[in-house]
């Protein structure tokens, strides 16, 4: 029900009647039931951004602030998902400051939605200061959701004031004791890079971006892992052979099966990055590794990418360096293995031709 109200504006007389549709809907924001719920306000921000200006405020404001102060937790939970369809009418209710976990971390959850439909005014005083607070919750669950929009509102900032305001948070928190954070920090670490400016300010970012390449905890080495071509190409090449390429080695041995498969599926991309030399020198050796390597999805992550090699050291020192592991690999228990390795020699056959 929560679901099809949402599509409902036809068959109530159009946008001029929409209002009719939030009384059961705001019913269905209060339940117990998280799905329901979620769908309930997924229809009344459909109704809502479709709905004119004065219905708006005459009638969908004032559901907002009845949800925004009920008794029940609920209530104000779904609240948070409506402040950025109300917005500017809504009213300054402190939900980000709730008793209440649950409505901090919907209200979390939310803010970027909410940030987005701000002034730039407000946006650095009033919303900065809310995310402040609640990068300094008590509770892990509401640390992840603010974390989690770090690099959105970052984006929506001036390079400056990202500097001044979210990276030391990211930098703060690449160290929390919470895996969870750490690992949230990790996946969105490279969108933080881009949204901060200029390279000489994101080196601030790669102590911090070295240290989750080395977590302890391998969810987080996995999440680091996957940004690391990512990561590279927005240092310089010096930058990243330096300081990224240490950790690269280690993690091409790393005890985890997943942090290797994570690592083999981006790695071949940092050759166009580091160029023909570093290539030959430096990740080569590691390619070959990973080649050999005992679990399957390493190997097939390896060889589904050499094409990205081949651009930078040629298809006759790729043949003749990784030739022998590719010719043990067509061996391959594994089918989703040797699949690549056909279409890896059918290429090389057309460039032969050519």
């Amino acid at each position: 029900m929560a679901e099809e109200l949402g599509v409902f504006i036809p068959y109530v007389g159009g946008v001029e009647h929409a209002h009719v549709l939030l009384a059961p809907l705001e019913t269905l924001c209060i339940v117990e039931e998280t799905c329901v719920r979620d769908k309930a306000v997924e229809s009344l921000c459909r109704i809502g951004s479709q709905m004119k200006e004065n219905d708006l405020v005459d009638w969908f404001v004032p559901l907002v602030k009845r949800l925004a102060a009920g008794e029940w937790f609920t209530a104000r939970v779904s609240a948070c998902g409506l402040f950025h369809i109300a917005y500017p009418s809504a009213p300054e209710i402190q939900l980000c400051q709730d008793d209440m976990p649950t409505v901090r971390r919907s209200a979390a959850s939310n803010l970027g939605k909410f940030a987005a439909t701000v002034e730039n005014a407000h946006l650095k005083a009033e919303i900065m200061q809310i995310f402040n607070n609640l990068t300094q919750d008590d509770q892990d669950s509401v640390l992840l959701l603010a974390v989690e929009g770090c690099a959105a509102r970052g984006k929506l900032l001036e390079p400056q004031d990202c500097v001044a305001h979210i990276l030391p948070v990211i930098v703060n928190f690449s160290q929390d004791k919470s895996w969870r954070v750490r690992y949230m920090v990790a996946n969105q670490l490279y969108e933080l890079c881009e949204a901060v400016g200029p390279q000489p300010t994101r080196m601030d970012l790669v102590p911090a971006y070295v240290r989750l390449l080395r977590d302890n905890e391998a969810e987080v080495r996995i999440a680091a892992a996957g940004k690391i071509t990512k990561f590279s190409q927005i240092l310089s090449p010096e930058l990243a052979t330096q300081h990224i390429l240490p950790c690269v080695k280690e993690l091409s041995s790393d005890s985890s099966q997943h942090v290797r498969s994570a690592l083999a599926s981006v790695i071949m991309g940092m050759a166009p990055v580091l160029g023909k030399d570093a290539t030959i020198k430096q990740l080569l050796p590691i390619y070959l590794s990973l080649l050999k390597d005992e679990f399957p999805d390493v190997r097939l992550n390896i060889i589904s990418k050499l094409d990205q090699v081949n651009q930078v050291v040629g298809i006759d020192l790729l043949s003749q360096s990784l030739l022998p592991a590719i010719v043990e690999l067509a061996e391959d228990r594994h089918w989703r293995v040797r699949l690549p390795i056909i279409e890896f020699t059918l290429f090389e056959m057309q460039l032969l031709i050519i």
